[in-house]
């Protein structure tokens, strides 16, 4: 019995020091920045935005010249042949080797290509006719220079890096927008820790004025002052404060779970949240607010990075069933010897020209109303602009105006929270002197409880409605700055 005791404690104990952590002080800063290294939204984004930017790498590195190297070191076929104008069998036999060696350049401006080719070869070839042979063995060089232009179409290697351009600056935008959303759940989080944290303080020190009416009300049924009813007033009364005193624990550590998950801290880890709540009111200006949010709102930039998308698919869809041409020139020298010295001995010239058409006849109605189409989606995306032009408006409005209204909430919550305090300790004496009941003592400490709790919820809400406004707004009026994330900056550099 005792080993299976000692067992018992020394796995309690374990147990208890594998998931014991020393309580931990998180301030505001250091919660957003472990939240920006463990969100699985901001990782997300982040993977999204250096994968746009690789195809962007990609796209930018095509234009560069292209060097390919083509080999086939051996080359063998036999087959028989029939010679319409001899009418006769007759047998072939070739060998070979040849290579190509081709330098190949994109022309970003007119979306043709100029390339140098040289095709080198070795050939063996035999043939017998009726008992009669011939061979050849020689070397051949073919060196030429060709460009290729198509003609009456968009321009798609122009397009193709503007929009991978553009699928980086998306990707970037949503990025930031996902750092700002963050900050605020993170700010809202932080301060419902910190709101939490207050109405645990307001409920102890309730608890200890409940404690302390207690024994005086004890003292006077003690001393025949008081019916002893009002003794039990007074313990229902401490039972119920702290009864609320536990809620109030227990409501405290959900919240923190919440929010150790929402920033990447493990659930086991004690935290307590450090902030400074003094209330400064900050002069925010609502024409200054709208104009840099219609100027630097990430959502607008995305609006029109749709808008240009959707523009570039019309230029896309314009060249369904179109009319075209294409142009391709060539220029070069072409020999061949049984001497590999001797395989430009008598070089013939061999220049190429060549346009061709490609001319649509009937196509049914396909392309305009591909067309048709993609003319609507652009004026979709247009609406979509004007739509979230006149939100952000809206936006700032509301915010603003509630800010005002939060301001006038503070200086009246502060008031109540001074004539509650006050109300409260005048009535405390008069139920020292016996004449007011401990059920009577219960309204007005409730009503202190309130006008604290009041008061504290609007500070809150004060400190969230300027986060709101600095990201509807992307300016911050506590410190008069402009407020563009810094991921941001340096990836649209």
């Amino acid at each position: 019995m005792k080993i299976a005791k000692l067992i018992l404690v020394l796995t309690i104990i374990l147990g208890t020091s594998l998931h014991s952590y020393p309580q931990k002080l998180v301030t505001l800063e250091q919660s957003m920045e472990i939240a920006l290294e463990n969100s699985p939204d901001i990782r997300r984004s982040r993977l999204n935005m250096e994968k746009n930017k690789e195809y962007l790498n990609a796209q930018l590195a095509s234009l560069k010249s292209r060097f390919y190297f083509n080999v086939t070191p051996f080359s063998f076929s036999r087959e028989e042949r029939y010679d319409e104008f001899y009418s006769e069998w007759y047998t072939t036999e070739n060998k070979g080797a040849n290579a190509s060696l081709i330098i190949s350049q994109p022309i970003k401006f007119t979306d043709g290509s100029l390339s140098l080719r040289n095709d080198f070869g070795y050939q063996d070839n035999s043939s017998e006719v009726n008992n009669l042979s011939s061979d050849y063995k020689g070397y051949n060089n073919y060196l030429y220079l060709a460009y290729n232009q198509p003609l009456f179409t968009y321009n798609k290697t122009k397009l193709d890096l503007e929009r991978n351009q553009l699928n980086l600056e998306n990707a970037t935008l949503a990025y930031s927008i996902e750092m700002l959303n963050l900050e605020y759940q993170v700010n809202q989080a932080f301060y419902a820790i910190y709101q939490k944290q207050m109405a645990l303080d307001i409920a102890g020190e309730e608890f200890k004025n409940q404690e302390i009416s207690k024994g005086i009300i004890q003292s006077k049924v003690e001393g025949g002052l008081s019916a002893k009813d009002e003794l039990f007033q007074a313990e229902l009364n401490y039972s119920t404060s702290r009864s609320n005193l536990d809620y109030k624990k227990v409501d405290l550590e959900n919240a923190e779970d919440q929010f150790k998950q929402l920033i990447g801290l493990s659930l086991y880890e004690d935290i307590m949240v450090s902030t400074d709540i003094d209330y400064k009111p900050v002069n925010v200006s609502l024409d200054k607010a709208i104009e840099n949010g219609l100027s630097q709102r990430l959502e607008l930039s995305q609006r029109q990075i749709d808008l240009n998308n959707a523009k570039f698919n019309l230029i896309e869809t314009s060249a369904t069933n179109e009319f075209r041409g294409d142009v391709q020139l060539s220029l070069g020298i072409m020999g061949n010897n049984e001497m590999l010295a001797n395989v430009y001995e008598k070089p013939t010239k061999s220049p190429q020209v060549g346009v061709s058409f490609s001319i649509p006849i009937f196509d049914w109605g396909e392309r305009k109303a591909r067309i048709r189409a993609a003319e609507i989606d652009v004026e979709s995306k247009e609406i979509d602009i004007q739509t979230q032009r006149d939100n952000i408006i809206i936006n700032i409005r509301q915010i603003y105006r509630n800010l005002n209204n939060l301001i006038l909430q503070i200086e009246i919550a502060e008031q109540n929270e001074k004539n509650a305090q006050l109300t409260y300790e005048i009535n405390l004496e008069r139920y020292r002197n016996g004449d007011l009941t401990s059920m009577d003592l219960e309204l007005f400490q409730n009503q202190l409880s309130e006008k604290k709790m009041n008061l504290a919820n609007a500070l809150i809400n004060y400190k969230l409605e300027l986060i709101n406004m600095k990201i509807q707004s992307l300016w911050d009026f506590e410190n008069n700055t402009s407020f563009v994330p810094q991921e941001l900056q340096d990836n649209l550099r």
